[in-house]
């Protein structure tokens, strides 16, 4: 029988549709909790979707788990994964009645003692130590005297991350004190109410509002600054071991603190030796990102932190080892693992639509492999429309093609009309 998997996202990332197609395409039966209007609805690849209430998170998810009835649970964001662990720890409360989705929830994400320390940078930066991978020295922020002391031990530039925060959000890199003394007030602050207010009432979220009511500050931790690149290894892993790792190097990203656009496929046995004992360390199963720095002068992999949930890139076959949701499917049927063909046979990727919208006249546009799911042609039709929109954010806007609004793009017509972009430069 088909392995079930119900995805799980609070957001409408267009990642998480291309990993409900791949997990699709490796065998397995798809279900869905997630905002209304997502874009896993413009594919072919989920058999039912059900609604994510921002206002009733744990009651949204725990009727699409009882309806889906599936084999596992794969958090798309780092929200839908903090929900996942409130509903384990209220169960645990709850006793036997709770017993299943418990059980249910540590097979999808693996020992529920290492929950608390996938969301507490310090907490799993000293894990990592301790397990023997290269971290750079860090501390936990109480008050200003906490910052001098650690500026006195780290130097500057330094970096303050605050825990709760994810794609670049709360994170400074810091040049002085008097700099870094600044961001620590801000980053510490409440969630200002009018924003809490917005996002309950626009987007049916309800996460800042206890906070801001509170006046709940944020925990800040400081790190020691590595001059270097970015690199980042995403890996589906199985009761601690892991079964299939993808290593890239960051090229590209949207913005200085965003998600990566342009990626470079890597071995390095670094970073791969950091993933293993840490999924080892903390016991995962599930799929999981490891975010790195590769040192300028020496090479060396300073792993800086975990995102508990799948990344932008799970969804790439690229050969064997190199094929998560193929993983996933062999761990859960018993079955020998049966990788996708590989998509490409270049290392660089340009992501879709995230390269295009940073810079439409992109070289990787026509040197790296353009991952465009052309065989799901209503998702390239929605990433169109509402990229158009957001592109100011990230880059000066370029016209696609002259077209009259009022008509619809055929499938056909917006692959051309990308591919004319391209050639542009």
């Amino acid at each position: 029988m088909k392995p079930t998997i119900l995805v799980a996202t609070t957001s409408s990332w267009v990642p998480t549709a291309r990993l409900a197609m791949a997990l699709s395409n490796a065998g397995c039966t798809v279900d869905a909790v997630c905002p209304s209007q997502h874009p896993m609805g413009k594919t072919n690849a989920v058999r039912r979707m059900h609604t994510y209430d921002g206002l009733a998170p744990l009651k949204s998810f725990k009727a699409a788990i009882a309806a889906s009835g599936p084999d596992l649970i794969v958090p798309a964001d780092d929200l839908a994964t903090r929900h996942l662990h409130d509903q384990h720890r209220r169960g645990r409360r709850e006793g036997s009645a709770e017993a299943q989705i418990c059980a249910l929830i540590e097979h999808s994400l693996g020992a529920a003692e290492s929950f608390p320390v996938v969301f507490e940078r310090n907490t799993f930066i000293e894990a990592a130590h301790h397990a023997g991978v290269r971290v750079p020295k860090s501390g936990v922020l109480n008050n200003a005297d906490d910052l001098r002391k650690h500026a006195g031990r780290l130097g500057f530039p330094m970096v303050l991350k605050a825990n709760g925060t994810s794609g670049g959000d709360g994170v400074r890199i810091t040049q002085t004190l008097e700099e870094a003394e600044r961001a620590l007030r801000a980053l510490q602050a409440p969630p200002v109410f009018a924003r809490a207010a917005k996002r309950a009432l626009m987007d049916h979220d309800a996460t800042l509002v206890w906070p801001s009511l509170l006046r709940c500050r944020f925990v800040v931790n400081a790190q020691a600054f590595v001059a270097g690149r970015e690199a980042t290894s995403t890996v589906f892993c199985w009761k601690g071991s892991v079964l299939a790792a993808l290593h890239f190097e960051v090229i590209k990203k949207m913005h200085a603190a965003g998600h990566a656009a342009v990626l470079r496929l890597i071995e390095h046995p670094e970073m791969s030796s950091a993933a293993e004992k840490m999924v080892r360390k903390l016991n995962l199963s599930g799929f999981y990102g490891f975010d790195f720095m590769l040192e300028a002068d020496t090479e060396n992999a300073y792993l800086i932190e975990i995102n508990p949930r799948t990344t932008q890139v799970g969804h790439l076959a690229l050969g064997a080892g190199r094929d998560l949701p193929a993983a996933l499917h062999a761990a859960l049927s018993g079955e020998s693992v049966a990788a996708s063909p590989k998509v490409t046979d270049k290392d660089t990727i340009a992501l879709f639509p995230q390269e295009w919208m940073r810079d439409p006249a992109s070289e990787f546009l026509l040197s790296a492999y353009h991952d465009v799911p052309w065989e799901e042609p209503e998702l390239v039709s929605d990433c169109i429309r509402k990229s158009q929109t957001q592109r100011a954010w990230y880059a000066k806007p370029k016209p696609l093609a002259a077209r009259s609004p009022s008509l619809p793009l055929t499938a056909r017509s917006e692959r051309r009309a990308v591919e004319l972009d391209c050639e542009a430069k």
